[in-house]
């Protein structure tokens, strides 16, 4: 999978320029974006965006009815199409939408937002940015059907592709704004492109991009579904639309070069045996004594686990595991596994695509392993494997598989694999941080908590 980086950066080309809707100072109102549409969007208040989703799907607030309230669901199935072909196509801003978090002007929500360092804690939000169901709202308003009551689409989150930050930091004493909408459609698939403003003065300023990739299922959720066809309406759409493309590529191409379909390069196997053989004690003639070199740790020794009881709580619409929770309790392991291993506090400059393999129902026990793959400088590579288990069963399933790049305050030892199957991790971990755009400066103001 191509990584979904949280790049400390401007933000792209071909990417959503900042403000749809939003004031950006004195620019021209009309050049704002790829589309205006400031007279027509009011924004929706973070706690208002479940209730909208459960009154679009049917589903009830009360975890004792959801089975009665699935079974309604099956009833939809005639809403379904049978091909994309006899779907009206859409537009871009046909699915825009935007929504409040108002940290500064209800200092009641702030709390579960603030480090000690009186920042932003970065995992709520990426447990908000899929949680708080933007990204799912947004698919439903692209395929809104007028003359259903509710939908027959059940829309789920297949991956986060990419989070590109573009401010230092983030304060918990100012409103914050999410605004998305759907940038390219596939037969069953959708790509969400979402941005996140803080309010500076009387201004709403971009601090954070997101792309996120939706899926369309049946209403019982069990098969795939058609979504409607998106037309672009500018160049700027156009473009977006052709990054989608490309994006799905490279995607598919990440997928087949993976180490556990094919064997590392040569440059790679190069590297894993230089590195084993500086691990070799001098002073035996044995392949088993091993030694390490000096400032190192073998990767074995660089983990931590936690456990989590899924609880009706954490569920989405769809009475499963939130994503967004999941990512939150990766990311805050993988902080403090890179905090405990570089012996300072560090800050993330990179999240890597996150795939939902599989759901995560109520009741699981949700087993989260962290360690250090990689290392560099001050750069601390952390996979975090996610898998479950149900009571009733001993058997573990993985649901996803996190990766994330820290930069330490400090330089950070290296790490050395042991075992064949630690030197994959190894290279695995060496892929995705340098697939970074390019080292972050290190500053304290770039410092995003967990």
């Amino acid at each position: 999978m191509r990584r979904a980086a949280l790049r400390l950066c401007a933000l792209g080309k071909g990417q959503l320029t900042p403000g749809r809707g939003l004031t950006q100072g004195p620019q021209n109102p009309k050049k704002q974006g790829i589309f205006h549409i400031h007279e027509a969007c009011s924004s929706i208040h973070v706690n208002h965006v479940r209730d909208k989703l459960r009154e679009i799907v049917g589903a009830s607030t009360n975890w004792r009815d959801h089975v009665k309230a699935m079974e309604e669901r099956k009833l939809l199935h005639s809403f379904l199409a049978k091909s994309q072909d006899g779907l009206p196509p859409r537009r871009m801003k046909d699915s825009y939408i935007e929504v409040l978090l108002p940290l500064g002007s209800e200092p009641e929500l702030r709390e579960k937002y603030l480090t000690v360092q009186n920042t932003v804690r970065f995992g709520r939000i990426l447990e908000d940015l899929d949680s708080l169901g933007g990204t799912v709202l947004i698919c439903y308003m692209h395929n809104k059907i007028h003359s259903a009551k509710m939908s027959p689409l059940s829309i789920v989150t297949a991956l986060v592709d990419k989070i590109d930050m573009c401010k230092k930091s983030l304060s918990p004493e100012q409103d914050i704004k999410f605004s998305g909408h759907v940038s390219w459609v596939g037969k069953t698939s959708m790509e969400v492109k979402m941005q996140m403003f803080q309010l500076h003065g009387d201004e709403f300023c971009p601090v954070l991009d997101a792309t996120f990739v939706m899926v369309a299922r049946d209403s019982e959720n069990k098969g795939p579904a058609f979504v409607n066809p998106l037309i672009p309406e500018s160049p700027e759409e156009e473009e977006l639309f052709r990054q989608g493309e490309l994006n799905k590529g490279r995607r598919i191409a990440f997928s087949s070069t993976s180490l556990l379909k094919m064997a590392p390069s040569a440059e790679e196997r190069t590297t894993i045996h230089e590195m084993f053989l500086s691990t070799l004690d001098p002073k035996t003639i044995s392949f088993r004594s091993r030694v390490l070199p000096s400032n190192a740790v073998w990767m074995e020794n660089s983990k931590l686990k936690s456990l989590e009881i899924c609880h009706p709580q954490e569920r989405n619409i769809f009475n499963r595991i939130f994503g967004g929770f999941l990512m939150r309790k990766a990311y805050e392991l993988a902080w403090a596994t890179a905090c405990s291993f570089g012996g300072s506090r560090p800050f993330v400059v990179a999240v890597d695509d996150i795939m939902f393999q599989k759901p995560v129902e109520v009741g699981s026990l949700l087993f989260l392993s962290s360690q250090v793959c990689f290392t560099q400088n001050n750069y601390i590579q952390v996979r975090v494997h996610s898998e479950v288990a149900s009571l009733q069963e001993k058997q573990h399933t993985t649901t996803n598989v996190f990766h994330f790049t820290f930069m330490s305050e400090k330089e950070v030892p290296l790490v050395f694999p042991k075992t064949y199957g630690e030197s994959m991790l190894y290279l695995d971990g060496q892929r995705h941080f340098n697939s970074m755009s390019g080292p972050a400066t290190l500053r304290k103001d770039y410092l995003v908590e967990p």
